[in-house]
């Protein structure tokens, strides 16, 4: 976990896993949503604050390879790496492990863009910080 910029530690609830007993894959771009609003959070941005700012943080592209699955009761971490990709554009790079094993679940590739209240692609000064 020491090649990630950022790290964030879950357990899994009951209520996320399906009828198999495994997390629903639909509740990973949660968790890979929870860990960026985190690490936002950890670099002095605020996403709610952003937003009320006319910043809009909005992903335009994300990338899900599962691994393996969680089920109820696990424990896992959400490694986080982040870098700019074009002039407007950024890329996270974010992965789950099981802990304590650090199993690789999945393998992640979020690309987001912030957009201005003319929701024009713009890249604000106050998101250099990230990188």
């Amino acid at each position: 976990m020491d090649d990630y910029t950022f790290t964030l530690d879950f357990k899994v609830r009951d209520y996320e896993c399906d009828l198999q007993g495994v997390v629903n894959n639909a509740n990973y771009p949660h968790y890979l949503e929870h860990a960026r609003h985190e690490f936002l959070l950890e670099k002095g941005l605020d996403f709610a604050a952003l937003t009320e700012e006319g910043i809009h943080l909005v992903v335009t592209r994300m990338e899900i390879d599962y691994k393996h699955p969680l089920v109820s009761g696990d424990r896992f971490c959400v490694g986080l790496n982040i870098r700019r990709l074009t002039k407007l554009r950024f890329q996270f790079q974010e992965d789950i492990y099981r802990l304590p094993e650090e199993t690789l679940i999945i393998k992640g590739l979020v690309t987001g863009t912030a957009l201005n209240q003319r929701r024009r692609p713009a890249f604000p000064s106050q998101l250099e910080i990230l990188f």
